[in-house]
């Protein structure tokens, strides 16, 4: 089989992440999560949390300026630009070729099939399951009332799809956009490893 780059998209609890995770430690590959965010920081010299979801809330500065220990500069009125959402995806999406580049991992979210789209050895994941799976993976690792992580979801999600449209121009739950489309409900996070495999060994043969 090819060594490919396996990115992966995914709703918010259907396990994309440890998906992820299992079929990188199958693959004896790197694995990259929030490491992506963490690298792009390092990279810019911009705050981790600008580049999170976190940035989002309307306390962020002030709980910033609490955390700030002197190790890394705050954004200030005079370089607004780098709160802009074009300039940290651009931060993001420069170590994302990097890893690419690298050789063969595991990339979980960022919009990193976009980024790499074209590239004959990138492997393109959506994973996806119904509303009751999600909600019960969720529940096993949100300490918070049912309703409440029901509200999460949506908002995750929501947040997800916009970030999607706004930095690709597409839609974040458009098959077309990836080359596996599965079900993880359905098919078990063991399934879902396993037709990822079966999809790059099928792909190797016509790559040859």
């Amino acid at each position: 089989m090819k060594p490919y780059i396996i990115t992966i998209a995914r709703q918010y609890g259907s396990g994309g992440k440890t998906v992820g995770k299992m079929l990188a430690d199958k693959l004896h590959i790197p694995f990259y999560n929030r490491e992506i965010i963490t690298m792009a920081s390092e990279d810019s010299g911009i705050n981790e949390m600008l580049f999170s979801d976190e940035r989002l809330k309307p306390d962020l500065l002030t709980r910033l300026k609490a955390r700030y220990k002197g190790h890394q500069p705050l954004p200030n009125d005079s370089s607004k630009a780098y709160l802009r959402d074009d300039a940290l995806f651009d931060y993001q999406a420069k170590i994302i070729r990097r890893l690419a580049d690298q050789g063969p991992c595991v990339l979980i979210g960022r919009c990193a099939d976009y980024i790499l789209k074209g590239r004959p050895d990138v492997v393109r994941v959506f994973v996806h399951a119904d509303a009751d799976f999600c909600l019960e993976q969720a529940m096993l690792v949100d300490s918070l009332p049912e309703e409440e992580v029901v509200r999460k979801i949506a908002e995750i999600d929501d947040y997800r799809a916009k970030y999607y449209k706004h930095h690709t121009g597409s839609d974040w739950y458009d098959a077309r956009n990836y080359d596996l489309s599965l079900n993880s409900g359905v098919l078990g996070f063991d399934g879902v490893v396993e037709e990822i495999i079966q999809y790059m060994e099928v792909r190797s043969q016509f790559q040859k």
